[in-house]
């Protein structure tokens, strides 16, 4: 029996199908030099892939992706959460930057 297929549906409204390897290139890019294993990312992205489509549905939003993705590196590791969300964010003026900052450090 083959697997269902899960879909992300993008900002513009494209689908295309979930890619672990996906989620996981930008996660070892957000966590290079960092003190995260490969295992420590592998079992991160499992979490992730349980939340998301143990609810049976077979597409979800790229923002949950993200959001959970951050969500799990702010638990993780700082940096590599920084990392992340100036890249999923797109910040792009220094403010909102310092903003994310301040946040974290609360």
């Amino acid at each position: 029996m083959e697997a269902p297929r899960q879909f992300v549906v993008k900002k513009d409204g494209r689908r295309e199908q979930y890619s672990r390897d996906k989620v996981l290139s930008g996660l070892r890019r957000a966590c290079e030099k960092r003190p995260i294993s490969e295992a420590q990312m592998e079992e991160l992205v499992a979490g992730i892939e349980r939340d998301l489509f143990s609810r049976g549905e077979n597409e979800v939003p790229a923002t949950m992706v993200g959001e959970k993705v951050m969500e799990a590196l702010k638990a993780l590791d700082k940096v590599a959460y920084i990392r992340f969300a100036s890249v999923y964010r797109s910040f792009d003026d220094i403010g909102k930057f310092q903003a994310e900052l301040a946040e974290l450090a609360k």
